[in-house]
């Protein structure tokens, strides 16, 4: 109640403070002084009405921010004043559309530069009212439920850096109307009902991308050589498709993954393109077999994941050239041939999966020099002879190994003196029961077609049954007539 009293309070922050209930009306009325009002991570539930347009405009006061994430606001999304710069509604319970919301201007334009309207219960279509919008930045509406393809207007988001529509159910080709948002350092559209081929403009009108993300969509063809330009692509994630073919060989040649970075403030332009106003940009990516949030230390993270699809060929040799990736996932695919022997080159390498391929040939020697890794899985390939030594190779669970001819620890196989598994027991043991079924399959065919020669002739021929039968007969006569011979005797 006291803040009611208050006539010149410009920021109100209770963040983190536990508190539940519904907010009274009159501090809505409040907003139209306030310049930067924090609710987030709280318990607050309700409708969240108009927030009313500020009574005074100087510049000099600054852009006007509202934070209300994380709790359990519901209702249809709130209209907003045309001075506010950053919006973060994210993680409630607000529902219905967009449409409402987007198109609502009338007098000019919105000054609105990042949006976070992502882990909603949002649905309907994307509204073709992003003219209204062009000052946005940052646009985050993933995890909600959204359908459609995405509409023209959002080419004229030419200022956006940051678009993160992951986890809805958004469908068409890849969105053609991003062409014109050149400045584009993420895109994410991870788990949605996307079809079609990658654009080869992909890799030319976006001379700046750092995070592509595309995992869980319907998307097929051959990967474009143009992905090549975008020299400044840190995170490459194309999982779960359909994409055929083999993996281009430029994928080496991608820069920004060469260079290792041991610090974000050692480059400010990085630094600066992963954090927007007081948003810090995160990302989800599969590593270690698992998925992660990154957020403060997303530039510092390296990934390229290509597991679950129809890609073929030999692993190239330039993929070992990006000497600070961190991470990479060829898995479930049907590639073939050796695991490049230069691996060992990639000295910051945290985590490998090649599982579930047709690899065939040793393990380079190079993994021992591996001192990062902590995470490798070559299950179920066509890969032999000794599992270099090391400390990290032998610390690993033998289900990364399975599934192959290897030998040597932490497989309880041992290996020969020159390497290999040795002819074991088992292997004859499994011969011989392979050699013994066949002989008594062979015995009972011989046994039944022996069985049906005899009855089959005796059924079908009278005459040869009748001899049958008396040679019978006269078989037991004999042997009736000499029995009291055996029996004196």
């Amino acid at each position: 109640m006291w803040l009611r009293t208050q006539k010149r309070i410009m920021n109100v922050d209770i963040s983190d403070g536990g508190i539940q209930g519904e907010v009274p009306t009159w501090f809505w009325n409040l907003s139209s002084q306030i310049r930067l009002l924090n609710l987030s991570h709280n318990q607050f539930v309700g409708e969240v009405p108009i927030i009313s347009t500020p009574s005074w405009t100087d510049e000099h006061r600054g852009p006007w921010t509202i934070y209300l994430g994380s709790n359990n606001f519901s209702g249809p999304l709130p209209l907003i004043s045309t001075i506010v710069s950053e919006l973060d509604l994210s993680n409630n319970s607000f529902s219905k559309g967009l449409s409402n919301f987007l198109c609502a201007a009338k007098n000019g334009s919105y000054r609105l530069e990042i949006l976070n309207l992502g882990g909603n219960d949002l649905s309907e279509e994307i509204p073709d009212c992003w003219m209204n919008w062009p000052e946005l930045t940052v646009l985050i509406l993933r995890d909600n439920n959204l359908i459609g393809s995405l509409p023209r207007s959002m080419e004229v988001l030419s200022n956006l850096l940051s678009l993160d529509l992951g986890r809805n159910r958004l469908n068409g080709l890849f969105p053609s109307s991003l062409g014109n948002c050149t400045k584009l350092h993420k895109i994410d559209l991870a788990e949605n009902e996307f079809i079609g081929k990658i654009p080869s403009w992909l890799g030319m009108r976006f001379p700046t991308l750092i995070v592509l993300i595309l995992r869980s969509n319907k998307f097929d063809g051959e990967l474009p050589q143009e992905l090549c330009h975008l020299k400044d692509l840190q995170i490459l994630d194309l999982a779960n498709n359909t994409f055929v073919g083999i993996i281009p060989r430029y994928i080496g040649n991608l820069s920004a993954m060469v260079k290792v970075k041991e610090k974000v403030e050692d480059d400010f332009e990085l630094n600066y393109s992963f954090n927007f106003g007081t948003l810090i940009e995160s990302a989800m990516v599969t590593n270690k077999g698992n998925m992660y949030q990154y957020d403060t230390i997303l530039a510092l993270f390296t990934s390229m994941d290509m597991s679950s699809n129809n890609l073929s060929g030999d692993i190239p040799i330039s993929l070992t050239r990006p000497a600070g990736l961190k991470s990479f996932n060829l898995s479930k695919n049907n590639l073939t041939g050796r695991i490049p022997n230069d691996i060992g080159d990639m000295k910051v390498l945290e985590s490998v999966d090649l599982s579930e391929n047709q690899l065939y040939g040793q393990i380079p020697q190079s993994f021992s020099s591996l001192s990062t890794l902590s995470y490798l899985n070559l299950s179920d390939n066509n890969l032999s002879g000794m599992i270099p030594l090391s400390t990290q190779l032998q610390s690993f669970d033998p289900t990364s190994f399975q599934g192959n001819k290897l030998c040597g620890l932490p497989l309880l196989v041992n290996c020969s003196s020159d390497g290999n598994i040795p002819n074991h027991k088992h292997e004859d043991d499994e011969s011989d029961k392979d050699e013994v079924g066949w002989f008594y399959i062979s015995m009972a065919i011989g046994f039944v077609l022996s069985v049906w020669g005899v009855c089959g002739s005796l059924l079908f021929k009278r005459s040869w049954r009748h001899a049958y039968f008396r040679f019978l007969d006269r078989s037991w006569e004999m042997l009736l007539a000499k029995l009291p011979i055996c029996w004196e005797i």
